[in-house]
């Protein structure tokens, strides 16, 4: 209970002084105007009060993530809440706040054009490619999830549902911002936060027992703490997804100021409502080995709910399993859209240009709803923490390229530079080596790419002290 509630504690005050610190070291600029004043177009460039844009943020980065992947991550024991803490704090936080105020320098860019700016051309069309993809794939499992569950419980086809769901996300991928997004993603990401903050008030009022930080690994069936547990919970501290949703809410926020409430508090957030599922299922079940036993984690969110809220706690659940990820679905065809919209140059503020870009995305993603997604799915886990891995080194080369302290976004860098190899050289749906293989190819991945790092930066501020000479 002490660990928990500490924990809560220091993720607050993480954002306090250490976010801080970050806004500092960035130098956030309340004199230079945002492109949501600069280059506002009535679609994607809109400026939003800062409190709608974080709810909007926070519910584009949640989801289900820090749910799913919370009680994913219990698993292992008390030891996920360590990397919750200071995956959010040190890591996740500090990859979206650079992700949303890079794109926001440089006039809503979306994350290939911010990583080719700083890692070079082949890095931005290999991210190009990458990023859409990764994208597709968000929407088109957050459309199969939804309406097979939706199929369930109406007794209606689940294509019927798809359709729907297509269309909804073909209006909130194509329509104005403030139109659909800016107008129920707040209620939504409302409801989320309420949610979390009722689970944890049922479980201190039913007098469930929340384990103490401890280091030992609980998982059921021995997994390995390193690579796993950093690469199951994601949202709740570090997604590459993110980077891909940050430069919507960079084109609406409007001053420099509001990034840290915005793109780092709505991570720390994040964290604290992967902190409560995650004590939840621990305290709940009483073992990692109960919570195994319980089924997905969705049968999990509606037992706690249920248990801990009545019938309000069902329909909550109900809500965040079905809402939750079509609200992460429209938004990554939108991401999805701007990228591509980037990449060729192509203005966005004619709906016949949006809908020249946003019809094969769709028609794309139509046609992986009738395919098994259960396997291409898996390799998701990776690909996103590495998307996020890679856009730490792009934040990291902007801040030795200004001269400033790039130890924040290089060390969480390196870090998961060594999770990412690691995990693709031993998982399932990597390599599958052994340990004793696996585990030094990525570390030692991991050393090289900071030594060619700090070559690279020592080369870079040699070549500034030559020019001022």
């Amino acid at each position: 209970m002490i660990s928990f509630l500490l924990s809560v504690v220091i993720l607050i005050l993480g954002y306090i002084f250490y976010g801080k610190l970050v806004e500092k070291i960035f130098g956030a600029d309340d004199n230079r105007k945002t492109p949501a004043i600069a280059m506002e177009d009535g679609v994607d460039y809109v400026p939003l009060d800062w409190k709608r844009a974080f709810l909007v943020q926070f519910l584009n980065i949640a989801g289900l993530g820090p749910i799913f992947g919370a009680i994913a991550g219990a698993l292992w024991g008390p030891a996920a809440f360590l990397w919750i803490v200071l995956g959010s704090i040190f890591a996740g936080a500090v990859h979206d706040y650079f992700a949303g105020m890079l794109s926001l320098r440089h006039k809503g860019e979306t994350v290939a054009e911010i990583v080719g700016r700083y890692l070079g051309v082949s890095a931005k069309m290999v991210m190009r490619v990458f990023s859409v993809i990764l994208l597709i794939l968000v929407g088109v499992v957050f459309v199969n999830g939804p309406a097979g569950l939706l199929a369930d419980i109406t007794g209606i086809n689940q294509y019927t549902w798809v359709g729907i769901i297509i269309v909804y996300y073909i209006l909130a991928t194509v329509l104005p911002v403030d139109k659909i997004i800016g107008k129920i993603y707040p209620i939504f990401g409302a409801a989320l936060l309420i949610m979390g903050v009722g689970i944890i008030v049922g479980i201190f009022a039913k007098g469930y027992t929340i384990p103490e930080i401890q280091l030992q690994n609980l998982h059921p069936s021995g997994k390995a703490i390193f690579p796993f547990l950093f690469i199951t919970i994601a949202c709740g501290a570090i997604s590459g997804f993110h980077a891909t949703q940050s430069p919507i809410m960079a084109r609406c926020i409007r001053s420099e100021k509001e990034g840290r409430k915005v793109f780092y508090g709505a991570m720390i957030a994040e964290g604290i409502i992967a902190l409560i599922w995650a004590a939840a299922s621990m305290a709940f079940f009483g073992s990692t080995e109960a919570l195994a036993e319980a089924g997905a984690a969705a049968v999990v969110v509606n037992k706690i709910s249920v248990s801990l809220l009545g019938v309000a706690g069902g329909i909550l659940a109900i809500l965040g399993v079905v809402a939750c990820p079509i609200t992460s679905g429209d938004t990554a065809f939108r991401s999805a859209r701007l990228a591509i919209a980037d990449a060729i140059g192509l203005k966005q503020d004619k709906i016949k240009n949006r809908f020249l870009i946003s019809i094969p995305l769709f028609v794309i993603g139509i046609a992986l709803c009738f395919i098994d997604f259960a396997i291409i799915w898996r390799y998701f886990a990776w690909a996103n923490q590495t998307l996020a891995m890679i856009m730490l080194w792009a934040a990291a080369q902007y801040l030795v390229k200004h001269r400033k302290f790039h130890w924040i976004c290089t060390i969480p860098a390196t870090f998961m530079t060594a999770v990412t190899i690691t995990y693709i050289m031993i998982a399932e749906e990597g390599f599958r080596l052994s340990s004793s293989i696996g585990y030094p190819i990525g570390i030692g991945a991991a050393v090289i790419a900071i030594i060619f790092f700090l070559y690279k930066a020592r080369k870079t501020s040699q070549k500034d002290v030559a020019v001022e000479a």
